[in-house]
């Protein structure tokens, strides 16, 4: 029974692969695949996340200033377009919102790279494509004339990146192999190491050299990334025939269903992004302003703070995992809504942190760091609930033939939360920071309550489907991923 078992999952895999050997292509009984997708995204991490722990300290504290901002090729037609809807703005809080325009647009550009390597050019030239174009955008940097510029060619580069790279995850897998999770556990394990590594290296650069050195050093990391992805072209799930793509079938009536519950569970989501997009945003300057960074005659860069959003999910997913399966062991494990509404709350709470560390900073000046170090923890765990659950809840249900379009259209919730995030980002100079927070706490606390609702309202239409069994002999390690 235990061999037939894992021949099934084994053959489900090599069909979901392509052709060859399944055991040439699988590494810790996972398909090699993986191996390659997830270094190409911890690449991509690094570039990205070490651009954007500099970015809103580097406009605040230098790009929008008297004598670099009249440089800026453009800047003062963008400026009016973005004060001619939100009224004049302090250059801090134009950073805020420069900041969730760019972070939204970011995560909205997907939409249509997922659909351009659907219907199009394929996974791995779309990819390829805006790997070079993050490239070009993390040099242009350099700059400041070329600052509005480099900001696009990021915007699409990421569009056509992330887009096509996260499904070709999914395709490594059927669509019941209980593997399907873990492997995104594991995308995005690369995700947060990406992003506890990049802030480290870029903050330092920054504050010994210049905050262009930090820049170029995110431009060669996604250069890395692209060559990591092309090494490893053979192991990746194979583009159908561009003939193919473009005459796809139309939904069925059942599948159109579907992906309008999908639709509908974006605004629901993007409760949990507004907060999580202001941690990527008004915190480092929350940070600047309200924390105690020193020690001795030593001040710790800003942005080092950001690596602690990759440190902690390495740290706390290990621990959730075994939760999981204690729970599962007893008929007790939530399912994908309920993990999804603890992990807002979980998150809310953890914001509350930031709440009392402004109480705490007032009466001394500035809070211990402690506060910042016990809100990243937590709110890791509540990230962990969040956001690889709710990515493989679109993985499994969205048609298959649209797949990456609907993983591309996820990121309209971060969309959606981060131009949001930046636009309360103006209420921090106007609110006492403790109220700042508070109203993020309730922000994610509410979108916990109505996750769980809408689980209740989509389950007839997104039944879990029965993952098959783990292979027999595998180590007590993989076992407890694979299970969970």
């Amino acid at each position: 029974m235990a061999d037939a078992s894992n021949s099934g999952v084994t053959a489900a895999s090599d069909r979901a692969l392509g052709s060859g050997s399944a055991e040439s292509k699988n590494i810790f009984g996972h398909p090699r695949g993986l191996l390659f997708i997830a270094g190409t995204e911890l690449w991509d991490r690094i570039s990205f996340h070490g651009m954007q722990a500099l970015l809103v300290l580097y406009m605040v504290e230098q790009l929008l200033l008297p004598g670099h901002v009249e440089h800026v090729a453009g800047f003062a037609a963008f400026r009016h377009v973005i004060e001619s809807a939100t009224g004049p703005l302090s250059t801090q809080a134009l950073a805020f919102q420069i900041f969730g325009l760019y972070i939204g647009l970011v995560y909205f550009t997907p939409v249509f790279g997922g659909a351009l390597g659907d219907r199009l050019l394929g996974r791995v030239r779309t990819v390829s494509l805006g790997a070079l174009l993050m490239t070009a955008g993390h040099f242009c940097l350099a700059f400041d004339w070329s600052f509005l510029l480099a900001l696009l060619l990021l915007i699409l580069g990421a569009g056509c990146l992330r887009g096509n790279l996260q499904p070709q995850v999914g395709e490594l897998y059927a669509k019941d192999d209980r593997r399907r999770t873990t492997a995104f556990q594991i995308y995005a394990a690369m995700i947060a190491l990406g992003g506890f590594v990049a802030p480290i290296v870029t903050g330092q650069l920054a504050k010994s050299f210049t905050w262009h050195v930090g820049f170029a050093f995110a431009g060669f990391g996604m250069l890395i990334g692209l060559g990591v992805y092309l090494y490893g072209r053979p192991y990746l799930p194979p583009d159908p025939p561009r003939r193919e793509r473009l005459a796809a079938p139309p939904l069925t009536r059942e599948e159109r269903r579907t992906v309008w519950m999908l639709i509908l569970l974006l605004p629901v989501a993007s409760l949990f992004w507004i907060a999580q997009s202001q941690v990527w945003n008004t915190y480092n300057i929350w940070v600047r302003d309200h924390v105690n960074l020193t020690f001795g005659h030593w001040t710790m860069p800003v942005p080092w703070l950001q690596s602690l959003d990759g440190l902690a999910p390495f740290a706390c997913m290990p621990l959730v995992l075994m939760l999981w399966r204690w729970q599962r062991t007893r008929g007790r494990e939530p399912n994908e809504f309920a993990k999804m509404t603890i992990g807002c709350w979980i998150f809310g709470a953890s914001t509350l942190l930031l709440a009392a560390a402004s109480v705490a900073a007032g009466a001394t000046g500035r809070a211990s760091l402690a506060w910042a170090v016990a809100f990243h923890l937590c709110s890791n765990i509540g990230w962990i609930f969040f956001a690889p659950t709710t990515t493989a809840l679109v993985s499994r249900a969205a048609p298959d033939k649209i797949n990456a379009t609907m993983i591309g259209g996820y990121s309209l919730a971060v969309f959606m939360g981060s131009v949001i995030s930046g636009r309360l980002g103006a209420l921090y100079e106007r609110w006492p920071a403790s109220e700042f927070w508070l109203l993020h706490a309730a922000l994610v606390s509410l979108g916990g309550v109505l996750v769980l609702m809408f689980g209740a309202l989509m389950k007839p239409a997104l039944q879990q489907v029965q993952p098959l069994p783990v292979p027999a002999g595998a180590p007590f390690t993989q076992m407890l991923l694979e299970e969970s």
